[in-house]
């Protein structure tokens, strides 16, 4: 049964230019230009319209953007639950200015040793983020730590949460790696069943419906469980609306100032109903599609995700601003 007919979600691209060089991620390949003050405000109303509630500034590295402190004010000030993940490099440099203006902050943190951070991420970035921990908490943030889990780095999960989250009481996000466009890791059954441990531990957010996702194959095009297009609202560096989701980009449709307008277009509502059904669909696990097809729907999924999203949101507050 479906519970909410409206997206909640937008992942709003401001650039995907980016200063490090995943090795498990291909955006920071792509040339891009960056996003504007006017198409964001513009799109931040039609948002609202639309019944989202959560504005996910992305990229790329979002703090490559010079005004993403910017974007953050105008969210908040129209009543947006916001988030943002960066790498940590940039931080430091722009903490002040994003005091206040992000619900929900992650550092990427992919294990306690520097060297192989650093390998993974491609940058020495490690050092960046242990100093915006700190820098963090002396503002009075409360940021998490955003820990991409791979076969070859599900061991030093120990680390990170007993070496730096639990001394610094930071929420400790587990993200099962996924496939897609020929990178990023399937995870063994074994993995998962550590994973499945590891979620039950206080300050650690893992989603129990991304581990039955897996075990059950991933999305399935005759039934699919994601509702990627009609939850979540893609919009480019070039200020496009992409669909059905970021990761497949079958379709780009210029905003031009009438986001409300495209998106209850005819054209746009076509291309909504293939979500979860093109044949790249089949086998999908991409964890920013699916955590919000789960909250949408009464489904085993939605059942499975259930307590780990109270946990989050009640570690967090965040349930506060989903209740006004």
């Amino acid at each position: 049964m479906r519970l909410v007919n409206h997206p909640v979600l937008c992942n709003y691209y401001v650039t995907y230019r980016c200063n490090a060089k995943c090795g498990f991620c291909d955006i920071w390949e792509k040339p891009s230009p960056y996003v504007t003050l006017s198409q964001v405000e513009e799109n931040l109303v039609a948002l609202k319209k639309l019944g989202v509630n959560v504005i996910d500034f992305t990229g790329g590295e979002p703090l490559l953007h010079q005004q993403i402190d910017e974007f953050l004010a105008l969210a908040k000030k129209m009543k947006f639950i916001t988030t943002l993940t960066t790498n940590g490099l940039l931080y430091p440099k722009f903490a002040q200015r994003l005091q206040g203006k992000v619900d929900m902050l992650h550092f990427s943190l992919d294990t306690a040793d520097k060297e192989k951070h650093d390998t993974m991420r491609g940058v020495a970035c490690f050092d960046f983020v242990m100093e915006s921990i700190q820098i963090a908490k002396s503002l009075g943030e409360r940021p998490d730590i955003l820990f991409t889990v791979f076969e070859e780095n599900h061991a030093d999960i120990a680390a990170v949460y007993e070496q730096i989250c639990l001394p610094n009481d930071l929420v400790l996000i587990l993200n099962p790696a996924f496939e897609y466009n020929q990178v990023g890791d399937q995870l063994s059954e074994k993995t998962l069943s550590i994973l499945e441990c590891w979620g039950k531990k206080k300050n650690i957010f893992m989603n129990q419906a991304f581990l039955e996702l897996r075990r059950d194959g991933g999305n399935h095009t005759e039934d699919p469980v994601c509702r990627a297009a009609s939850t979540t609202l893609v919009i480019s560096p070039e200020n496009e609306l992409i669909l059905p989701c970021y990761h497949l980009g079958e379709r780009s449709f210029p905003i031009g100032g009438n986001l409300v307008e495209l998106y209850r277009s005819e054209e746009v509502q076509r291309q909504i109903l293939t979500e979860g059904r093109l044949p790249a669909c089949e086998g999908c696990t991409i964890n920013c599609y699916m955590q919000p097809s789960f909250t949408v729907e009464t489904s085993k999924y939605f059942w499975k995700a259930l307590p780990s999203t109270f946990k989050y949101n009640r570690l967090k507050g965040t349930w506060r601003h989903l209740l006004s």
